[in-house]
């Protein structure tokens, strides 16, 4: 659904090309934001749902191409750059996946162009960052992966559980956890770990940075470092 922003009137919506029939409504939800992103020569709406991940016109709402996966209930957000298009699919054994965006359809057995399931997170979005990208699962493996090849440059457990996405600002980024630790890396494609920092309370929410201070919501504070 697309809404006009002056009006609040309703300017298109769209069907989601998926049978769900005799599906159980577990298997029905996805929790994932959408991604507008310039993609295959062209402005993308890149939306995941169950069972499916759906790139629409957000001018028109036509369905330009769909992704087939097992699963449902994705969380992470899509992300864009260097060609290719990053997604995670399937919340009980997830995968991250990266697919050419510039056919037309179902383009599932053509545009998939690698796949990777070792540390692919459930709930954390992932980042790009560059030519790499960083990801956390849900029990504490950070991963930097080669984003145009697939191919997995290092692993790292940092322990704890994860629903906080990492972020990343002023040439680093931060990863947030359960227990209220912080870990923070410098990018690269070897693990250097630059501090650990920790608070009293559980970190659930993702860090967000406005200037040079970075913000963390606890369960019952929130937090600016600066």
């Amino acid at each position: 659904m697309r809404l006009d922003g002056g009006t609040g009137k309703t300017a298109w919506t769209t069907d989601r090309s998926v049978d769900f029939e005799g599906a159980h409504v577990t298997q029905r939800k996805a929790y994932c934001t959408p991604t507008v992103a310039w993609a295959g020569g062209r402005l993308q709406l890149i939306s995941p749902s169950p069972k499916a991940v759906m790139a629409y016109d957000p001018n028109t709402g036509e369905e330009l191409w769909r992704i087939r996966y097992r699963g449902w209930g994705i969380v992470p957000r899509p992300a864009a750059g260097l060609g290719l298009v990053f997604l995670t699919i399937d919340h009980d054994r997830p995968e991250l996946w990266a697919v050419r965006p510039d056919g037309s359809g179902d383009v599932t057995d053509s545009h998939v162009v690698w796949s990777v399931d070792r540390g692919a997170p459930s709930v954390p979005s992932f980042l790009l960052v560059g030519d790499l990208i960083y990801a956390v699962s849900d029990h504490g493996i950070v991963s930097c992966v080669e984003a145009k090849s697939g191919q997995i440059l290092w692993t790292q457990r940092v322990g704890g559980r994860f629903w906080a996405s990492p972020i990343f600002a002023a040439g680093r980024i931060y990863f947030s956890r359960f227990d209220g630790v912080t870990t923070v890396i410098e990018p690269g494609r070897q693990y250097k770990p630059l501090a650990e920092n920790r608070l009293d309370e559980r970190i659930k929410a993702s860090p967000a940075v406005a200037g040079e201070a970075l913000f963390l919501r606890t369960e019952t504070h929130l937090y600016r470092i600066q």
